[in-house]
C-alpha cells in the first residue's frame, strides 16, 4: 500500500513535466530556425542572381550561380590579398588580447595593490564608453609615432579589452582557488610563475571564448581600418567588401557571395574555440555533480 501511494505522484508528475518539456524543445527549435534563416538566407542569395533576389515572392532555394558569383567578386577586388591582411591583424590581435587581459585580470583578481578598486571602476567606466569616442585621440597617437597606413596600427589599441578584464577577473576569482596560489608562494613561485603554470591552465574555457570574440571583433572592424589604412595594399577585407557596393547598381548575389566567403574564416576560428570552451565548461559541471 504505501509502494503504490509513492509511485502514483510520482508518475503523475512525470506526466505533468512531458508537455513542459515538449514545449519547451519546440520553443528551442524555433529559436534556432529563426537564429539560423538569415545565415541560411544570405548563401541561398549567394547562389542566385540578382533577379532572382528581387522576385516577389523570392526565391527560397538553392541557385546554380555560386561559382559564378564567386568569379565576379575575385575580379572585382583583390579578396585573397585583405584577406591575408584581416587573418594576419585579427591573429596577431587576438594573441596579444589574450596574453595582456589574461595578465591583468589575474592581477586584479588575486592580489591587493594600492589603488585596486579605483583601477577596476575606471576599467568599467570605459568599457561602457562607444568605441566611437576613441577614434580621434587613437588617430592622432598613431599620426605622432608614423604608424597611419600600417597594419600594425590596428593590433594596439586593442591590445587592453576592458571586457576581456572583466571576463577573465570575474571567472578568475571562481576558478582558480587562492590556495593553490599559496601553495605555490610557499614553494617560491614568483607572479608571473603563478600567473603560467597555475592560472593559464585553470582558465583555458574562458580564454577560448574571449579567442572567439577577439578573433571576431578584430575580423569585422570597419570604421577604424578605414581611417588609418590608407595604403591600399594593407586595405582588411571589410573595407575591400564595401567596394562591391560601388555604383549606381548593387550586385547582391556577388556581394552575398563575398559574405559567404568572408565568413568562413570565423567558422573554422569557432569550431576550433568552441571545442576547447564546451570541454572545459562540461569538465566543470562534471566535477561539480
Amino acid at each position: 500500500m504505501t509502494t503504490a501511494d509513492t509511485t502514483r505522484p510520482a508518475t503523475g508528475t512525470r506526466r505533468l513535466r512531458r508537455p513542459k518539456g515538449l514545449t519547451a524543445h519546440i520553443l528551442l527549435v524555433l529559436a534556432v530556425l529563426i537564429s539560423v534563416f538569415p545565415f541560411v538566407w544570405t548563401i541561398v542569395m549567394a547562389t542566385n542572381t540578382t533577379e532572382d533576389i528581387y522576385k516577389s515572392p523570392p526565391k527560397l532555394t538553392f541557385g546554380s550561380h555560386l561559382l559564378e558569383n564567386i568569379r565576379h567578386v575575385l575580379n572585382t577586388i583583390d579578396f585573397f590579398g585583405s584577406m591575408l591582411n584581416t587573418i594576419l591583424v585579427a591573429s596577431v590581435t587576438t594573441a596579444l588580447v589574450l596574453f595582456i587581459d589574461s595578465l591583468a585580470a589575474f592581477a586584479f583578481a588575486k592580489f591587493d595593490f594600492p589603488g585596486r578598486k579605483v583601477l577596476f571602476g575606471t576599467l568599467l567606466v570605459f568599457m561602457m564608453l562607444p568605441l566611437q569616442l576613441a577614434v580621434l585621440p587613437q588617430f592622432i597617437l598613431m599620426s605622432e609615432i608614423g604608424w597611419v597606413g600600417m597594419l600594425k596600427a590596428l593590433a594596439l589599441p586593442a591590445l587592453a579589452n576592458a571586457f576581456g578584464i572583466f571576463w577573465l577577473n570575474q571567472y578568475i576569482q571562481n576558478g582558480v582557488p587562492d590556495e593553490l596560489l599559496d601553495a605555490a608562494r610557499i614553494d617560491g613561485a614568483g607572479f608571473f610563475r603563478q600567473y603560467w603554470n597555475i592560472a593559464l591552465p585553470m582558465i583555458k574555457p574562458a580564454l577560448s571564448f574571449l579567442a572567439i570574440y577577439a578573433f571576431v571583433n578584430a575580423w569585422n572592424d570597419y570604421v577604424w581600418p578605414l581611417i588609418v589604412l590608407t595604403d591600399p595594399s594593407h586595405v582588411t577585407l571589410q573595407v575591400e567588401l564595401a567596394q562591391l557596393h560601388v555604383g549606381h547598381t548593387t550586385d547582391y548575389s556577388m556581394v552575398m557571395a563575398g559574405v559567404v566567403m568572408a565568413a568562413l574564416p570565423l567558422v573554422a576560428v569557432f569550431a576550433i574555440f568552441a571545442r576547447g570552451f564546451i570541454a572545459g565548461a562540461t569538465e566543470g559541471a562534471v566535477q561539480g555533480s
